[in-house]
């Protein structure tokens, strides 16, 4: 029974430092140590409330996970993680600086905690959410001072707090191991964006030689992938924007945008989908439109949606399937742009089998920055596309000048052709036309001579116009003579003799002439108002009536006259006195009203009124000379 059970506490034992946390061992040439799988352990602080004293205590010391992935990752972007790493010095290291490096650039705050000679932790903050020049070293990733390289064994804590998912990149680095790499990235980052810089630049003096708009969209997508790579790898943060670390929470987004977006332009515009293939441009336009909605939703309400970054493979795809459908039609330029975007399309599946931890037999190098290659590569056979594309222009080109100058041969013969039947019919032509202008010179004098005839009729007929014309002004002023004298005439008779209403109204036809007429005769002496005896007067508002500018009084033309209270049209009133005055009043109302077409109510009425007034003023009227019966008008009774 004894031996059964000290059998059990062996292999209890043993169970428990296999499956137990391993502390990595750093001998004296010891480099550098990637810490995966079981080598980290994680706890997560759901309330981010957990200090280093709780969770380096014997109480959280098996409340730690195994990490079962390659790398560990935040699987709770709302909680705040604790990792664990182990390092066992088998000897003490004095002569040795060495670092803990952490790669994904977009963490948001790294808090380290270092195990000290005096058994304390030194704590230690780094981060995107911190300013570059806040960092330890200025590097792009983020590196921990390791200063205690004491034998024994050494644990490691480190807090994590991002928004976004990230993989929980570990490294154990010397200084030594670190320069040399660091050295290394740096030119390989100078080479990849010196590239991109070249490619920017070549394909603007393509631009600017040949003014084709594809150059000018493929320069953006150059652009917008050197932007995706600076703001991925830190070299941005590092070198653009160092003191404002909120961008890096947006630049990635925008620039994984441009990318897709340039993208699908440039393919649209170098493989000419809309002559080529309709549906593909359509599909191509509703892409860039969702594509736009999705990132306008991610940068003004929902941020953290911009980690998801597999939502590129949509474009991508378009893309790759818009080059192969056109190049199975026939244009070649698209075999480029499909060997490109495959070259991409591996690009992205071994980098994200790299960040995974599934591709482990993959060398790191290659493995870390297969997308940079592929990028690069992609842009090169783009290029070619580009250059492929411009060569079949060239060429369509070439063939057609060459048609052009074979054309332009057959007409140069064609030419020499007519110009010869053409000289030979130009002679002959001009030898009819000498003829014939021989024989017109002939008709020509006899036309001269009739022109000089017709001169000398023209100057006759010249001095008989001015005498013609002088007898029209002559006859013009005896016409307006005429004229005055059948008016005087015509007065002379209204004044006199009796006049048909026809005759009466050619003198005072309307109104108007009446009311014209009426002012005259009423304001012959000058102006005076009834009222206030003031002269001045301004135009009132009915026909040729005034208003005192003094009292504002308005004194009509029929005002103080025989037609004072008038009811029948003015000028036959004016014709109804005519032919009561022209009668001596012995007119009956019964004639009045057959002349005139009015009641005979109305004709007695107004010629008992005449009449009256032909009584009143008999001595007046004998002075009136000319006026006659006009001198009843101003009659007041």
């Amino acid at each position: 029974m004894v031996k059964r059970l000290f059998f059990c506490s062996i292999w209890m034992l043993m169970m428990q430092l296999t499956f137990a946390q391993k502390a990595i061992v750093i001998q004296g040439d010891s480099l550098e140590h990637i810490f995966i799988n079981k080598e980290i352990n994680w706890l997560e602080d759901p309330k981010g409330e957990l200090t280093i004293q709780q969770v380096s205590s014997a109480a959280f010391k098996d409340k730690f996970t195994d990490n079962k992935d390659f790398y560990p990752k935040n699987y709770n972007v709302s909680s705040a993680y604790w990792y664990r790493v182990k390092l066992n010095f088998h000897q003490p290291i004095p002569y040795i600086s060495s670092v803990f490096e952490f790669f994904d650039q977009t963490t948001d705050q790294i808090t380290a905690y270092l195990p000290q000679t005096n058994g304390q932790y030194k704590e230690s903050k780094t981060g995107e959410n911190f300013k570059f020049d806040d960092r330890l070293y200025k590097h792009k990733n983020f590196e921990f001072l390791v200063e205690n390289f004491t034998e024994g064994e050494h644990t490691y804590y480190f807090r994590i707090v991002s928004k976004d998912r990230v993989n929980v990149i570990i490294v154990y680095r010397t200084f030594k191991r670190f320069i040399y790499y660091t050295l290394t990235e740096y030119i390989t980052y100078g080479m990849f964006y010196g590239m991109i810089l070249i490619f920017s630049f070549h394909n603007l003096l393509m631009y600017l030689a040949v003014r084709r708009r594809q150059y000018l969209i493929y320069i953006l997508y150059i652009l917008s992938v050197g932007l995706y790579e600076m703001s991925a790898d830190g070299i941005a943060f590092q070198y653009i924007w160092p003191n404002q670390p909120v961008l890096n929470d947006y630049m990635y987004g925008i620039a994984l945008y441009m990318i897709s977006l340039f993208a699908l332009i440039f393919i649209r515009e170098l493989l000419q989908v809309k002559a080529r293939n309709i549906t593909l441009y359509h599909i191509i336009n509703w892409t860039i439109a969702a594509r736009t909605a999705y990132f306008m939703y991610c940068m003004f309400f929902d941020r953290s949606l911009f980690i998801y970054k597999f939502v590129e493979f949509i474009p991508l795809s378009i893309s790759f399937y818009t080059g192969i459908s056109i190049w199975k039609d026939g244009f070649k330029p698209a075999r480029f742009v499909v060997l490109g975007y495959f070259v991409l399309f591996v690009g992205f599946i071994v980098k994200g089998i790299y960040v995974l931890g599934l591709g482990r037999s993959l060398p790191a190098l290659p493995a870390h920055y297969s997308l940079s290659f592929s990028f690069i590569i992609e842009m090169l056979l783009l290029s070619f596309a580009i250059g492929d594309q411009v060569r079949l222009f060239r060429k369509d080109k070439d063939r057609a000048q060459a048609e052009v100058l074979q054309q332009m041969q057959i007409n140069v013969e064609l030419k020499d052709f007519i110009n010869l039947e053409l000289e030979n019919e130009v002679k002959a032509r001009t030898h009819e036309v000498i003829e014939k202008s021989n024989v017109i010179q002939e008709k020509s004098d006899i036309i001269e001579d009739q022109n000089e005839k017709l001169r000398f009729k023209n100057l006759q007929l010249e001095k008989q116009a001015a005498e013609i014309s002088r007898m029209n002004v002559l006859l013009e002023k005896d016409n307006i003579q005429l004229k005055t004298n059948i008016e005087k005439v015509t007065d002379a008779r209204a004044l006199s003799t009796e006049l048909s209403f026809e005759e009466f109204s050619a003198k005072y036809p309307d109104q108007e002439a009446c009311f014209k007429l009426l002012a005259d005769l009423k304001w012959i002496g000058g102006y005076q108002c009834v009222r206030c005896s003031n002269i001045t007067y301004c135009n009132g508002r009915s026909l040729y009536s005034r208003r005192c500018t003094k009292c504002a009084y308005e004194e009509t033309v029929l005002h103080n006259t025989i037609f004072q209270n008038n009811r029948i049209p003015i000028n036959k009133a004016f014709y109804l006195v005519y032919l009561v005055y022209a009668s001596k009043g012995t007119i009956s109302s019964r004639q009045l009203s057959e002349k005139l077409a009015i009641r005979q109510s109305t004709c007695w009425a107004y010629s008992n009124r005449i009449k009256k007034a032909l009584e009143e003023q008999k001595k007046v009227r004998k002075k009136a000379g000319k006026q006659g019966w006009m001198a009843l008008v101003l009659d007041v009774s």
